[in-house]
């Protein structure tokens, strides 16, 4: 399976600014068939961008931060899921920003799945934990909830098409307070992950989903998110704004491959 090394930019960068970045990660980094890297700007840059990546005909990857789950329609001011066909490649899908800031629920987050399987994009389903849910135990009934409220329509045949990143909202560095997740603790919530797939799927489809973790990622903490057992990648956020720490962690990740 690939190792997946996606940046997550949020709502930064202009679209020169990201252009610029752009041009930056393609001079200095060497593909390799063993990872996939991907970015994510805003949806103004994403245009750009994939005009950017054709033109140096880069196998780097662009993924949308969000879109909406009708494919058309009267719907002012949305983007859908239809119209990023052909510029990205991946989309993320709720991720905890969208969650707790803009209230999507698990409802909403399962129509954007199966929109984005039906526009032949992959979607990068978040799932995680609040700092409260965490203290009170309460971190296996979250990712159940999650995991089975965004899939809940999605059949073994589909699922296969789906990137799941373990994001714990108490360990991103946006967050107040955010403190740095322990290997162990990952490493059991990744068992936790591939056992509700487990019981929804089976084993062997179960074991052909990827699994991403993000939360404070960096050049310093990447090689060791990268070794736990189950991790198949990372989603990365503030680190990823950063040219230099992306390009170092996309390093670490053909060692780790090796």
């Amino acid at each position: 399976m690939k190792t997946y090394i996606v940046g997550n930019w949020k709502m930064n960068l202009t679209v020169g600014e990201s252009s610029i970045y752009l041009q930056k990660l393609l001079k200095r980094i060497k593909m390799s068939k063993d990872i996939e890297v991907a970015v994510a700007p805003s949806t103004i840059a994403l245009q750009t961008l994939s005009v950017q990546l054709e033109r140096n005909k880069s196998k780097v990857k662009l993924a949308a931060q969000n879109f909406y789950h009708r494919d058309y329609g009267a719907y002012t001011g949305e983007v859908s899921v239809m119209q990023l066909n052909g510029l990205v490649n991946y989309a993320i899908v709720g991720h905890s920003e969208r969650r707790y800031i803009f209230g999507e629920t698990n409802k909403d987050l399962k129509l954007k799945v199966a929109a984005a399987i039906r526009n032949n994009i992959t979607p990068i389903l978040c799932v995680g934990e609040t700092e409260n849910e965490r203290t009170y135990g309460e971190t296996k009934d979250v990712i159940r909830d999650e995991i089975f409220g965004a899939l809940s329509e999605i059949d073994a045949e589909d699922v296969k098409k789906v990137i799941i990143a373990y994001e714990p909202v108490w360990a991103i560095s946006s967050t107040k307070g955010a403190k740095i997740a322990a290997p162990d603790e990952i490493a059991n919530t990744i068992k936790l992950i591939k056992s509700e797939l487990k019981e929804i799927y089976g084993k062997e489809i179960a074991e052909k989903v990827p699994i991403l973790y993000g939360g404070s990622v960096n050049p310093s903490n990447a090689g060791a998110y990268l070794t736990i057992p189950g991790v198949n990648g990372l989603l990365i956020g503030g680190s990823s704004l950063i040219s230099d720490h992306f390009i170092d962690i996309i390093e670490i990740a053909k060692r780790v491959a090796r």
